[in-house]
């Protein structure tokens, strides 16, 4: 399957910048894969959508303010995106420029509440540092880091908490699972009156989430990892509901991913584990947990765009994508949404 079979037009306007101002009133294209009809509703409308006795699980990483910006003792700027906490304070960062930063070179950041030396460069160009600092790391990261907003958006936000889901909990993810910013509490509050159950599973998103597909054929992409944990209490719920005969509604690409990736093949249920996950799902692939998918709409030729399309069609997505370029959807991490049912 070649890579390309995943491109469509798109036009830079229709990339959402900014998140709109109530969460759940973006627009939803609604699904269905039995019809293959395909509806335009707003976010809040998902209610209608869910039944009681189902599942909807979504992913509960909190986004670090992983983007810093210091200076070498020389004076030259600098830039770190926290990639992933080794142990303590040994991170993986990606740095900008690579070239200024040999092994032993120290960046300050923050006016010095917090300064890193470069241990080793590892595979692909990437950092092992330590962090010296009085105090402590988060609230110092709180104080002077930005949220590491992807690549394609440029203006700058004004409230961290709009690249935040209202129940992210534990922190460890270098970009939002962002299926899961159209939830407000009240939404939550009545999917929950409606009898639905509502189960969390915890993946640290990483930056190669944005990394491009750059070779020809699909099949030949080295998917990135990512680390997640799922307990036993949202076992329970998932468990129940696959018992039960109801559906498991995944919140986001990244939620899909870690039950695809521990789901029992023949029964669907799930264990409690940690682990981490390389899983790629692209046309082909048999689901073998979730039943339907909220999610965002993803850049061209990305592993998203391909998970989406084999959960639903790569004809019938493909379809949809053009459809919601007509009707000027919004686009990626601040944009639209779609439920796939």
């Amino acid at each position: 399957m070649e890579v390309k079979e995943f491109y469509y037009n798109l036009p830079e306007e229709l990339i959402a910048q900014t998140p709109i101002n109530n969460r759940d009133e973006s627009r939803l294209m609604v699904l269905n894969k039995k019809s293959q009809t395909i509806e335009h509703k707003i976010f809040k409308d998902i209610l209608d959508y869910l039944q009681p006795g189902d599942c909807l699980v979504r992913n509960n990483t909190k986004v670090i303010p992983a983007r810093l910006y210091g200076k070498k003792d020389t004076g030259a700027n600098i830039e770190f995106l926290l990639l992933n906490r080794i142990e303590g304070d040994f991170w993986e960062v990606m740095v900008r420029p690579g070239r200024k930063l040999r092994i032993g070179t120290k960046v300050t950041f923050g006016d010095g509440l917090l300064e890193a030396e470069i241990l080793e460069i590892l595979n692909g160009g990437n950092r092992k540092v330590k962090f010296s600092y009085n105090g402590i790391f988060n609230e110092i990261l709180d104080k002077i880091g930005l949220m590491p907003l992807p690549p394609y958006i440029k203006e700058k936000l004004k409230d961290k908490n709009r690249y935040q889901t209202v129940y992210a909990k534990y922190e460890g993810s270098a970009a939002a699972p962002t299926a899961g910013l159209h939830f407000t509490e009240e939404l939550l509050r009545k999917i929950q009156e409606k009898g639905v159950d509502i189960a969390n599973v915890t993946l640290h998103v990483g930056i190669g989430t944005f990394r491009p597909v750059k070779v020809e054929k699909v099949e030949d992409h080295a998917m990135h990892s990512e680390h997640f944990y799922i307990k036993q209490e949202d076992v329970n719920k998932i468990n129940m509901a696959k018992q039960n005969g109801k559906r498991i509604i995944a919140v986001g690409t990244t939620s899909c991913r870690v039950l695809e990736s521990i789901a029992d093949k023949d029964t669907g249920f799930v264990k409690p584990c940690e682990g981490d996950t390389q899983i790629f799902i692209y046309p082909g692939y048999k689901f073998k947990c979730i039943d339907a998918l909220i999610t965002n709409f993803h850049l061209p030729e990305s592993t998203l765009i391909m998970l989406v399309s084999a959960f639903a069609g790569k004809d019938y997505i493909m379809n949809a994508y053009n459809e919601a370029v007509k009707e000027k959807y919004r686009f990626f991490s601040f944009g639209d949404a779609m439920f796939i049912e």
